[in-house]
């Protein structure tokens, strides 16, 4: 069987390690890049750089990763939908849920394989999480917490830090609670005097009971990648930016103290640091990719996923503006 053709469309700071990883994987072939700016990182390589979207579909293409800005997602998208070439789009999936809505209709007609890259949910630490909370590592789950903050990202102009950032734990969440958000509260604040928010606290309740709590900036020197989640037998601790995954097993030992432990209401178990596989999570993100092209897989995160993100961003950034909480329909 031929390898597949590929090409890459934006090669900046994201689509220059999709060209890459291309370059890299087994059964694919990279045959076209294209980006309106050109190739300031150097990695066309022997290919012309190509200006436009309709450059890269004249290669004749059987996969395409959109890494253009998000603002440029669905005009790049509809002419691969009508293309017939299957695509993954850097998250998120669009400037916004109608624009994704209005990409995964153009994709399920069209009747090609596309989806968005969450890359967090191919981080070897949360894809164990979620392995492990389904084989009933820690019972009910009742909550899922993250923290993800650092400095201030220079490549970022078109969105603030809900859309940039929130959306992997967004997304990242409801994959763990197996659940969609039901209701979101937000608060944000524009401190580095921009016109996009730099900072958001949020906090809402899933479909299935389950809370979450996010709370994500570019405005700390100290970079954070954290995701708790808590249930009635403990708690499943991942740092995606080391690698590594702890359990925290409530426990039976005895305290001295009477008070204190009626106060905590668990007592303190065994800690345990998995020995996790680590791999690059762009390289199993574009595997999956590949993969969903071939039919040989299914875990690739789909359109209507990634609009559901959306939903949940722009719930965020609605509660923000209003002060509101804001209860988000089934999705239908």
């Amino acid at each position: 069987m031929a390898n597949l053709r590929a090409g890459v469309i934006g090669i900046g700071s994201m689509g220059r390690h999709h060209a890459r990883i291309m370059r890299e994987i087994d059964g694919v072939d990279l045959v076209a890049v294209a980006d309106p700016i050109g190739d300031r990182f150097a990695v066309a390589r022997e290919l012309e750089v190509g200006r436009s979207v309709e450059d890269l579909i004249a290669a004749g293409l059987d996969l395409a990763v959109v890494a253009v800005p998000t603002a440029h997602h669905e005009e790049v998208g509809l002419a691969l939908a009508e293309a017939k070439v299957a695509t993954m789009f850097e998250k998120p999936v669009a400037a916004s849920a109608v624009a994704a809505r209005r990409l995964a209709e153009a994709f399920a007609t069209a009747g090609v394989v596309a989806c968005v890259g969450h890359v967090e949910r191919f981080n070897p630490a949360i894809s164990e999480m979620r392995n492990r909370i389904g084989q009933g590592e820690v019972g009910d789950v009742y909550q899922v917490a993250t923290r993800r903050q650092g400095p201030f990202p220079a490549r970022i102009a078109d969105v603030g830090v809900v859309t940039d950032l929130a959306t992997h734990d967004i997304n990242s969440t409801q994959w763990l609670a197996n659940s969609d958000y039901a209701m979101i509260s937000a608060q944000v604040t524009h401190r580095a005097l921009r016109e996009h928010e730099d900072m958001v606290l949020i906090t809402g309740r899933m479909g299935n009971g389950v809370l979450a709590n996010h709370i994500v900036n570019w405005l700390s020197p100290m970079k954070e990648r954290l995701t708790v989640v808590t249930g009635e037998r403990g708690a499943l601790v991942a740092d995606t930016a080391a690698v590594t995954l702890t359990f925290w097993a409530n426990g039976s030992v005895p305290t001295e103290w009477e008070q204190l432990r009626q106060f905590r209401g668990v007592s303190e178990g065994d800690t345990i640091r998995y020995a996790i596989q680590t791999r690059e999570p762009l390289k199993a993100e574009d595997e999956a990719f590949r993969d969903a092209v071939l039919g040989l897989r299914e875990d690739a995160i789909s359109l209507e996923d990634g609009y559901k993100t959306l939903v949940a961003a722009e719930a965020a950034l609605k509660s923000a503006a209003t002060g509101e909480t804001v209860r988000l329909a089934p999705p239908g």
